[in-house]
C-alpha cells in the first residue's frame, strides 16, 4: 500500500486570498482587482493540475473579497456620480 504525496497549494490562490484581505485594508483598489485576477488564474492553474494541487477554496475566497469590494466601489461612485451631473431622478 502507498502513501499518496501531499497536494501543494497554488501560490496563486494563496496570493489572491492574501490581495482579497490587503483589498479591504490596506489597498482598496488595487488589492481587489489583484484578488480577481490571482483568484481566476488559481483556479485554471488548479483545474490544469489534475489534482496534484490545492487551493480552490483560497481562491474562492480571494474571488469572493475582491469582487465584493468592487461592487461597493462601484455601488458608493454611481450615487456620487449621478448627482454631479445633475441627475435628480423623474421631475414631479
Amino acid at each position: 500500500m502507498s502513501i499518496p504525496a501531499p497536494r501543494q497549494t497554488s501560490s496563486y490562490a494563496v496570493i489572491s486570498l492574501v490581495a482579497g484581505i490587503l483589498g479591504w485594508t490596506l489597498l482598496p483598489f488595487l488589492g481587489s482587482l489583484g484578488a480577481i485576477i490571482f483568484g481566476h488564474m488559481a483556479r485554471g492553474e488548479i483545474r490544469r493540475s489534475n489534482g496534484q494541487l490545492d487551493g480552490d477554496g483560497l481562491a474562492v475566497t480571494g474571488l469572493v473579497l475582491g469582487w465584493l469590494s468592487v461592487a461597493l466601489w462601484v455601488l458608493g461612485i454611481l450615487p456620487s456620480s449621478c448627482s454631479s451631473a445633475g441627475w435628480r431622478g423623474s421631475p414631479r
